[in-house]
């Protein structure tokens, strides 16, 4: 009985690491999937705003002599955004990085966009134009939500993987850190358009998340 003892104990503690290893797996598997669903919420909310955005550009091409550039720079940055999805299993930095820089883009053409209308009162008082206007205003809101949520999402999951000494095992089943959104380039200091007037105003210093911690 006594010669067994140390092989039960050396069971015991085998057990013991089998369960711990086992709830922390199916814990970074949770954490890693509401990662995952809050991208696909973020993809949603873009897609959102660019099937807005064919529509918001008939009805600007109605008013004579509008500037066609200005047009042409919103459609090819639709088009650069659209072509630009990254599937939750492929949520790599580089990935995340020119997704968020082709939405910066259309953000930008979108801004210059409305505040060329300004020069326009018959675009300004058009019904449908203004009925786009509200619905790109609300979808801007969204995406900032789901933007926060992603990155709320992303710093749990890190702060899981990087605890001791879960990042071991973590490592070595597979799970790595992931990046979430940062502040764009710039954005301390560039002209917001508020969708609901088609005013510009400086916005204070905005600081990018911090997903590390």
């Amino acid at each position: 009985m006594r010669r067994s003892m140390p092989l039960l104990i050396i069971l015991g503690i085998l057990v013991l690491l089998l369960f711990w290893g086992c709830g922390q797996y199916n814990g970074l598997v949770t954490s890693d999937e509401s990662v995952k669903k809050s991208w696909n919420y973020v993809q949603s909310q873009y897609q959102r705003r660019a099937d807005l955005i064919p529509n918001l550009v008939n009805t600007v091409k109605g008013e004579a002599n509008f500037e066609r550039g200005t047009l042409n720079d919103v459609i090819n940055a639709r088009a650069r955004a659209t072509s630009m999805q990254v599937s939750p299993e492929n949520l790599t930095p580089e990935n995340i990085q020119k997704f968020q820089a082709a939405q910066t883009q259309l953000s930008g053409a979108l801004s210059r966009l409305l505040v060329t209308v300004e020069q326009y009162p018959n675009l300004r008082a058009n019904d449908a134009f203004r009925n786009l206007q509200t619905q790109l205003e609300g979808t801007e809101n969204r995406i900032a939500t789901a933007r926060n949520d992603f990155n709320d999402q992303v710093q749990l999951y890190n702060t899981q993987v990087r605890k001791f000494p879960v990042n071991m095992f973590a490592s070595m089943s597979g799970f790595h850190p992931r990046e979430g959104f940062t502040a764009d380039p710039g954005s301390q200091n560039a002209p917001h358009v508020d969708f609901g007037n088609g005013t510009t105003t400086t916005p204070a210093p905005q600081v990018g998340l911090d997903t590390t911690r």
